[in-house]
């Protein structure tokens, strides 16, 4: 009897082995998820203050995880500023004075466009991939789907300011939450996605809001007007000649 009930345990145990999802490919399917092979979209960035408010017009696009491109095409007064990643490296340019500048690593964590979200966010790196231990902390039910809770925590030597990420991404790979936590284990900042709805054959997030936890009156949002996944694009698309001079 004892052998007998063993044996059922071990297959039970193997059974939900198997069924749980690994924490560091759900990440990286999420990220996949979000850009396709290549995308392209327009949105509306609003940066929101408790006086104040602005939006601005954009377009991007995006070619695997290390090319990047967002030009801004509205209001006049900020069209035609934008941003290139490429290789890990990224450049800002600013038609008022006519001039491309790369942005230093030790800028990577400031403020993208005057807005709650930081040149780093915008870049959308994959090294939290490679870089972090992750830890799959619950699974849920939410609106008919299982999501999946994630906390990342950052190898000794990354290169990182945080003390710790918490991921919530449903089945679908749509990613709920991003969660940034300081080294000293304090909420800092969050970026939640809401308005969920189909673009091109996917689930994606319309809005999504990034809010530091000490500023309720304070945050920035991206709202998806449309986006197209999988989609050819120029071959000198991510260059800084494009970044200057938009080919129409």
């Amino acid at each position: 009897m004892f052998r007998i009930t063993s044996v059922i345990t071990l297959i039970v145990l193997s059974w939900q082995t198997v069924a749980q999802p690994e924490p560091r490919e759900l990440i990286e399917k999420a990220m996949d998820h979000w850009r396709g092979l290549t995308s392209y979209t327009e949105m509306t960035l609003i940066i929101h203050r408790p006086k104040w408010e602005r939006s601005m017009s954009m377009q991007s696009w995006t070619q695997g995880a290390e090319q990047s491109l967002v030009r801004v095409t509205a209001p006049v007064k900020d069209a035609g500023n934008g941003t290139l990643l490429k290789d890990k490296n990224m450049w800002t340019y600013a038609p008022k004075i006519n001039r491309v500048i790369k942005i230093p690593s030790s800028m990577m964590n400031q403020s993208w466009m005057g807005s709650d979200l930081s040149n780093n966010d915008i870049s959308k790196s994959t090294d939290i991939i490679d870089q972090y231990d992750h830890t799959l902390l619950e699974t849920k039910e939410v609106e008919g789907h299982t999501v999946y809770v994630i906390q990342s925590i950052p190898h000794e030597d990354a290169a990182v300011v945080w003390g710790k990420e918490i991921h919530s991404i449903r089945d679908d790979y749509v990613m709920l939450e991003e969660q940034f936590w300081d080294q000293d284990g304090v909420l800092v900042k969050t970026f939640s996605a809401s308005d969920i709805k189909e673009f091109d054959g996917r689930s994606v997030a319309a809005i999504m809001r990034m809010q530091e936890v000490d500023k309720p009156g304070q945050w920035t949002e991206m709202r998806v007007d449309d986006t197209h996944f999988d989609i050819d694009l120029p071959a000198n698309l991510f260059t800084l000649s494009s970044l200057r001079n938009p080919r129409r």
